[in-house]
């Protein structure tokens, strides 16, 4: 999921010809066109598996943009997570990184999320926040985010239609809540994800940047551990030849787990 950030100015010593737009407005070159991402880009899905313990995957996939957890097979109202912002190692090229909670977006066309940002311009990293209530246009926030802030992170169904969407940096001091609308959200699924957001020229997904190790904890849909909150799905993210972009550890005690990045992709 990429946000709309003004620090894209940097990328101009890499890419030639941006046309950038600040706030929630796309860019685009003759070789990429930078828009905000959305639902999964499912490769294959699996519901096999067989216990309903904590720490054992009961359904696995993969995708091209997403790795993570997700409740899959309810009606879900919240979902909450807690993670570090890890550091990101740039080495030259432009890669992007997010970090999120949401819902909707594993079964159907909406995302309802909000979350962080590692990206790579050049040799710098560059950090921030954003949230995004898709298809609407992302929206990033400008406080100040570090390596090693701590995230606390919701998004949770009000009714008639609206959201509640919060965000906190406890390191550096700064919340927002962001209260919108989204009309016809089924909220099918609740997820916390690790993404690749979009988009190249030919609308694939845009490089992982190396975060290294993101480590999440107290992951929460309605209330109660993500992994006994139905049809919970193990997703790895893999890259065009099969190859995984990162790893993900299995769901310590129903709501903390971990996701690696792989120098495969």
């Amino acid at each position: 999921m990429l946000r709309r950030w003004g620090i894209l100015t940097a990328m101009l010593t890499l890419m030639a010809g941006l046309t950038l737009a600040t706030g929630s407005a796309s860019a685009s070159t003759g070789t990429m066109s930078i828009s905000p991402g959305g639902p999964i880009h499912l490769v294959s899905s699996s519901s096999a598996g067989n216990a309903s313990a904590y720490g054992i995957r009961r359904a696995t996939a993969t995708s091209t943009n997403w790795s993570g957890y997700a409740a899959t097979t309810g009606t879900y109202t919240s979902v909450s997570a807690s993670w570090t912002e890890p550091t990101g190692t740039c080495s030259g090229s432009a890669k992007y990184s997010s970090f999120w909670v949401g819902l909707d977006g594993y079964n159907s066309s909406s995302v309802e999320q909000t979350g962080s940002e590692v990206d790579c311009s050049g040799s710098r990293a560059q950090y921030y926040a954003w949230y995004e209530m898709y298809p609407n246009p992302s929206v990033s926030y400008s406080n100040t985010v570090r390596p090693g802030d701590h995230f606390n992170a919701s998004v949770t169904y009000t009714g008639s239609n609206h959201f509640s969407l919060v965000i906190s940096d406890t390191t550096q001091g700064w919340s927002h809540t962001h209260t919108g609308t989204l009309a016809n959200a089924p909220r099918s699924s609740a997820e916390v994800i690790v993404e690749a957001p979009c988009c190249t020229a030919s609308g694939g997904i845009l490089p992982l940047a190396d975060f290294n190790t993101v480590n999440i904890t107290g992951s929460l849909a309605n209330g109660a551990p993500l992994g006994n909150a139905g049809g919970v799905t193990a997703i790895t993210m893999i890259n065009n030849s099969g190859q995984d972009k990162d790893t993900v550890s299995a769901l310590s005690g129903g709501e903390n787990f971990s996701a690696h990045w792989l120098r495969s992709n």
